[in-house]
């Protein structure tokens, strides 16, 4: 297939009804961005929102902005917008901790609630953090089973032992999509609870834990929702679980009365009660920020877009000829919102591009990762992403010593 002309991509872009939205982030100038499902661009309202959080509500209104600027209700009412994204109700989803506390959390909730089944049941190489969580808890909870399926066996390899299923929906290295309700249902079925991780799919494709009959979930707020670096993460629960599940780490923020200071822990109701520790009220105001990047836009033209603009990106980076092998679904009912690349010289290549102001990932041992966050990236962008990949590939670019030098971070 040939690549499309630029004179069509800046068609698309000039009927781009999403196009406004761009505005909304300080992008820098020269640069593309490709790496939103790692860490998402900056909202041009986040400094504001963060001085406005430091000089007046802390500067100024001091303690007593847990009341006055409600600091207080602040990991609910940022549930409640991120509850929008993924299809849950605005009273089971809470702003809180790092998306791998809340996975020990929800994991350690489920086990205890579900008495006689000893398995967690997971695939191998979901992402790392979500596998340590479960080892570790092992190692805490006498009998606990670690077992693995590959995705496609998954379904059939849920029996009468598995307590909990634990996968990400949108795989953080292939891109590949399981269905959210075909997978709960089958969990369901044999009496196990799911637990979903979200990092990849919230604010990137449609999700709706309700309609599919979600449990448990969770996940981040720095990647497509644009909270920023160390951003705090989510969790849902159902709302016919909250009070059935009991939380392992009894914090005083879960607490019924929190500042009634009893000795004893009594759990707070509902989804109040996952709560732990003090939040991290300037962190949180730079996720509300990023939030804020969704308000008025339409979702459908916003997950439509993101496929569209994967699909450019595969139909350019082929028509390149380069050899390298498309380890993302092509289909886009079963892939996320980025794209991946396996090429044994892709962190050289990444680095190349990089160097030109294209900013992808790369995932050892051999995968280059670029990801499609419609509210800001054009087609043209992914054109000119696209085409310089290609260029890059060709003339073997790459191959410079600068450009095989890794830092701690990939």
């Amino acid at each position: 297939m040939a690549a499309p002309s630029l004179d069509h991509i800046r068609a698309l872009d000039a009927a781009d009804p999403l196009a406004p939205a761009r505005a909304h982030f300080a992008l820098p100038p020269g640069v593309i961005y490709l790496d939103g499902n790692s860490l998402g661009a900056l909202p041009v309202g986040t400094a504001a929102r963060v001085a406005d959080t430091v000089q007046r509500e802390w500067g100024s209104g001091l303690i007593g902005s847990w009341n006055s600027a409600d600091w207080i209700g602040a990991p609910q009412r940022l549930g409640a917008r991120i509850a929008g994204l993924i299809g849950a109700a605005p009273d089971e989803v809470l702003v809180a901790d790092s998306t791998s506390v809340n996975l020990y959390k929800l994991l350690a909730a489920a086990i205890m609630a579900q008495p006689g089944r000893r398995t967690v049941l997971t695939e191998p190489g979901n992402f790392p953090t979500d596998l340590y969580m479960v080892q570790g808890l092992a190692q805490l909870v006498p009998g606990l089973r670690i077992r693995q399926a590959e995705r496609e066996a998954i379904i059939d390899a849920i029996d009468d032992d598995v307590a909990v299923v634990m996968l990400t929906q949108v795989h953080y290295k292939t891109g590949h999509r399981l269905d959210l309700a075909t997978v709960t249902a089958a969990a369901h079925a044999r009496g196990a609870l799911m637990l979903w991780d979200l990092s990849h799919s919230a604010g990137a494709i449609a999700v709706d834990l309700n309609t599919a009959g979600g449990d448990l979930a969770v996940g981040c707020g720095y990647k497509y929702l644009n909270g920023g670096p160390g951003a705090p993460a989510y969790l849902y629960v159902a709302k016919r679980l909250q009070d059935r599940l009991q939380t392992p780490l009894a914090g005083w923020m879960g607490h019924a009365r929190p500042f009634d200071f009893d000795d004893d822990y009594a759990p707070a109701a509902g989804i109040a009660r996952f709560g732990c520790g003090t939040p991290a009220i300037v962190a949180l105001a730079a996720l509300d920020a990023g939030l804020d990047t969704f308000d008025g836009i339409d979702r459908t033209a916003l997950y439509a877009k993101g496929q569209a603009l994967a699909d450019l990106f595969i139909n350019v980076v082929e028509a390149g000829d380069t050899g390298i092998a498309l380890v993302t679904p092509r289909d886009p009912a079963q892939r996320g919102s980025h794209v991946s690349f396996a090429c044994d010289q892709g962190f050289a290549v990444v680095q190349c591009l990089i160097a030109r102001g294209v900013i992808g990932d790369f995932r050892a041992p051999n995968v280059m990762r670029f990801g499609f966050a419609p509210l800001y990236l054009t087609y043209a962008d992914v054109w000119h992403a696209a085409q310089a990949l290609v260029d890059v590939l060709h003339t073997r670019a790459w191959d410079r010593p600068a450009f095989k030098l890794r830092g701690k971070v990939t």
